[in-house]
């Protein structure tokens, strides 16, 4: 029989500290998160020294418990697998940091993983990739189309020039007061609410792959701001849903174009954004009857998060490249895919 591979993963980017121990980069046995939303809601977002003292608080008891969930030792362990951006740069030191030194305890490779490397891999879970691949990475933070000849290799062919999704969904949550993490309620409100306000498609027109939020977020506060002024009442559902609609029909009309000029096997929707009903949805219905030639994996909806399931899943692929780092590994914040070559920027 042959030898299982089993890699301790580590995720700490933002406002969630998770471990987690991964067999043959496709199996979960443990996935331990650690999540720090009721510390930021008060706040209306990440506070990033807030997140970086509560990994430092969180990250050691998430290893025991991820370890004993998988009930596997420090012997049975190939690697260590740890997420080095992007994200915050506090919090993304307390994973780094707490990798290298499982790693040099334990005579270990090390196994430096992208952030956005990780979202794309969450649906690795669901079935293994058949390439060429384009991944619609939809987060917090991030909001971009991703093409892979092969495991392992991104190259961006689109991306937000301005506010990701995800950021414009708790912009407008203030507004509307719904608390952080906002995307979930609007969501939730959107699928009772009606497309009433007819909100811009910024760029939905135009001959590029990149996506733009903020003029729809400026629209969005304006109307709300304009009602009050007037003594208005607006639908909070139909604001909802009239948002929602715009981001949705944005995202998925720029997939589609793209799916013209670069045919894949499969579609993978992942990131925070993709547990979006609404997008999820639209998909769901569009894909087929355009591109029937083209599987949708959605990512599944406990890993569209930030975890510590999707960093291992990515760093097997990297483990069987033989792609590791050393000692001298550092976070780095701004961390970035490569940009296809010969792409409009």
């Amino acid at each position: 029989m042959e030898k299982q591979n089993l890699i301790l993963a580590f995720e700490s980017s933002c406002d969630e500290t998770s471990v987690a121990v991964i067999r043959d980069g496709h199996e979960i046995l443990s996935n331990v998160i650690a999540t720090q939303i009721n510390s930021h809601k008060r706040f209306g977002g990440v506070v990033p020294e807030v997140a970086s003292r509560h990994h430092i608080e969180q990250i050691t008891i998430c290893i025991e418990e991820a370890m004993t969930e998988a009930n596997v030792t420090y012997d049975d362990l190939d690697a260590v697998a740890v997420t080095y951006g992007p994200g915050l740069v506090g919090a993304l030191l307390v994973g780094v940091n707490a990798a290298k030194t499982v790693a040099y305890a334990h005579n270990l490779p090390l196994i430096p993983v992208n952030h956005m490397a990780g979202h794309i891999y969450a649906a690795r879970f669901v079935k293994p990739f058949e390439f060429p691949l384009m991944a619609l990475l939809v987060s917090g933070g991030h909001t971009e189309l991703v093409y892979m000849q092969a495991d392992g290799q991104f190259e961006i062919i689109g991306e937000t020039r301005d506010d990701a999704a995800g950021e414009a969904y708790d912009k407008i949550g203030r507004v509307l007061g719904v608390p952080y993490p906002a995307g979930k309620v609007i969501d939730e409100m959107a699928h009772q609410g009606h497309d009433t306000f007819k909100f811009p498609r910024a760029m939905i027109d135009e001959d590029n792959y990149d996506f733009s939020f903020s003029g729809l977020k400026s629209a969005f506060i304006n109307t709300v701001h304009h009602a009050d002024q007037i003594g208005e009442t607006l639908d909070k559902n139909d604001l909802a849903a009239s948002f929602q609609a715009s981001v949705v029909d944005v995202l998925t009309s720029k997939t589609l174009r793209v799916l013209k000029q670069y045919p894949v096997k499969q579609l993978v929707l992942a990131g925070g954004v993709a547990a979006n009903h609404g997008l999820r949805e639209r998909l769901q219905a569009v894909l087929p009857q355009e591109f029937p030639d083209t599987d949708l994996i959605l990512a599944p909806l406990k890993l569209c998060g930030d975890n510590g399931a999707m960093i291992g899943a990515a760093g097997y692929v990297q483990y069987q490249h033989h792609q590791f780092g050393d000692a001298t590994l550092n976070a780095d914040p701004s961390l970035e895919f490569d940009w296809m070559p010969n792409m409009p920027r």
